[in-house]
């Protein structure tokens, strides 16, 4: 995991904490970058097992591991918390996600209920937040409702670790096609990306993920489809290989969802930022947060995700004018670089916990 394990377990790794990576799969412990990763020697294979069954596994291990502070990354380990706490253990949940919304998301709960479920969690997590010792959050919104339980509340932006051999790539903008890695679902607005780039002449879409499901079906048999070339699911530097360095503009197309409190947006989406890190210019949704950034730094256009005109008409731009676009790329690539980096954001990780400590 991108987030836990290459940027803060290494982080702390680096900074000098003893740090061990606990995870459920039946794999051999091992050594990695100084983090050691131990395995709990079970693999869930279903949403129940991965829930409930694995949990004893999960307290088990940790226990044995008898650390100092313990970061939990689920809200599954909530209730694991409290018997961390009872054992004088300090504890730290990161909200990789606002789960109150994100409830309203879940197609697996039926709809009906949702509204139940999402009461019963926010009750359940303020009464584990209100307990523990500090917290991690992702969202503005998610640390505002956090301080009115905990003192120690950081919010951790998932922004682009900044490397050399990544900064020594170049983009080439006179390449015909738009660009998108990553989860392949109707939130990211891609059967609105085919059906502008359908409006467009000889312009590809180099596409990398699961497809899955209906919604993967329903892709596949547009007719735009012919117009993607499709790496299916592929590692990190084949996405920067054959993805990103084959294409002139990242698509960023994310709907108007709860966790974005409709058209506010959020600064945890890595793939706004990843694109820029890249040098490519974007095409991303006019979120109020994204388009302040993307004023501030000229580094791509904003449209309305579901106004396939409006997009049809960004792509032509960029396409058409790439010495423009070969700019807002490298403004966006200065803006990584500058402020928008992992580096500016795991100082506050090393701040809190060291005040733990």
């Amino acid at each position: 995991d991108v987030r836990i394990f290459m940027k803060q377990c290494k982080s702390l790794a680096k900074r000098g904490y003893d740090v061990t990576l606990l995870v459920n799969d039946s794999l051999e412990d091992e050594i990695i970058d100084g983090v050691q990763i131990v395995s709990t020697c079970f693999t869930p294979t279903n949403r129940f097992e991965r829930m409930i069954l694995s949990r004893k596994y999960i307290r088990k291990k940790a226990i044995e591991i008898n650390a100092d502070i313990y970061h939990l990354h689920d809200p599954d380990l909530l209730a694991l918390a409290l018997h961390l706490k009872k054992n004088k253990k300090n504890v730290v949940f990161d909200s990789h996600e606002d789960y109150v919304l994100a409830i309203n998301e879940k197609t697996w709960i039926p709809k009906i209920i949702r509204p139940l479920v999402k009461y019963l969690y926010k009750v359940y997590e303020k009464h584990i937040i209100k307990k523990i010792d500090g917290a991690v959050v992702c969202y503005h919104w998610t640390e505002e409702r956090y301080r009115g339980y905990l003192d120690k509340v950081r919010m951790i932006l998932n922004f682009p670790v900044v490397k050399d051999e990544i900064l020594l790539r170049e983009t080439d903008h006179t390449k015909r096609a738009v660009s998108f890695a990553g989860g392949i679902s109707s939130q990211w607005c891609h059967k609105e990306i085919l059906q502008a780039i359908g409006k467009l002449d000889n312009v590809r879409y180099e596409l990398a993920g699961k497809l899955k499901g209906k919604y993967g079906e329903d892709l596949q048999l547009m007719e735009e489809w012919k117009k993607v070339n499709y790496h299916g699911v592929i590692s990190y530097e084949e996405v920067l290989d054959k993805v990103y360095s084959n294409s002139s503009i990242g698509m960023a197309l994310l709907d108007y969802i709860s966790q974005c409190k409709g058209g506010v947006g959020n600064l945890s989406n890595t793939k706004f930022f990843e694109y820029m890190y890249m040098g490519l210019p974007l095409v991303c949704t006019d979120f109020v947060l994204w388009e302040e950034i993307i004023t501030e730094e000229k580094c791509g256009i904003c449209v309305n995700p579901h106004d396939i005109e409006e997009i049809s008409k960004a792509i032509h731009y960029l396409l058409s004018n790439p010495q423009n676009a070969e700019k807002m790329g490298e403004n966006g690539r200065k803006a990584v670089i500058s402020k928008y980096n992992w580096q500016s954001q795991e100082i506050k990780l090393f701040e809190l916990y060291d005040e733990l400590v």
